[in-house]
């Protein structure tokens, strides 16, 4: 006889790690992250930890022995059930500290899914998604399909932060509902097989 897997609830939540990918001057990721732990805030069964690499800054050399503020975040990251990478597209690509954020890390990020929230010009941040498919797959995390972007993003916020288009509570709503399905499963398959 097999047991059903308890399901998240207001007891034992899904924690999703939000990074903030951006640390630049004048950055428009705070908006973004406002508007999007706004969305998270209305499934009951998350909990959301914002881990923001312009406060939670990591170095950018890395070393064979973690700093004291790399081996802090190891906990934050290992904790997680998935993330969210919130990141603009710079150059076609995705910002150095994130990659270097990414880098520190292996364990953390096995078998547990990662969902993308970006913005740029008029890809709205796609190549930068892509790109970290790529990445993420390589460290043996699950990068999900539904992703939410904001092409010409300047554009789509009204001067107060909210969003000019309900079609991104729409797409929201999507991201958070396959990322939960998968941290859910993937959460009881680390439970039942520790993943090796």
């Amino acid at each position: 006889m097999t047991s059903t897997p308890a399901p998240a609830t207001a007891e034992r939540p899904l924690r999703i790690a939000v990074l903030v990918a951006s640390t630049r001057e004048g950055r428009f990721a705070p908006t973004i992250t406002a508007w999007f732990t706004g969305q998270a805030a209305l499934h009951t069964d998350l909990s959301v930890d914002v881990i923001d690499l312009d406060v939670d800054r990591l170095p950018m050399h890395l070393t064979a022995e973690r700093p004291a503020e790399v081996t802090a975040m190891a906990g934050r990251l290992a904790a997680a059930d998935g993330f969210v990478v919130i990141t603009p597209e710079y150059n076609r690509s995705f910002p150095a500290p994130l990659k270097a954020a990414i880098d520190w890390y292996q364990t953390e990020w096995q078998a547990k899914p990662v969902g993308f929230v970006t913005y740029g010009g008029v890809s709205g941040g796609l190549r930068a998604a892509e790109q970290l498919r790529l990445v993420f797959g390589e460290l043996h995390a699950a990068p999900i399909r539904e992703v939410v972007t904001f092409a010409n993003y300047p554009e789509r916020f009204d001067a107060e932060g909210r969003p000019t288009d309900e079609g991104c509570n729409i797409a929201s709503k999507g991201l958070l509902e396959q990322l939960t399905w998968w941290a859910r499963a993937l959460r009881t398959a680390r439970e039942a097989h520790p993943y090796a």
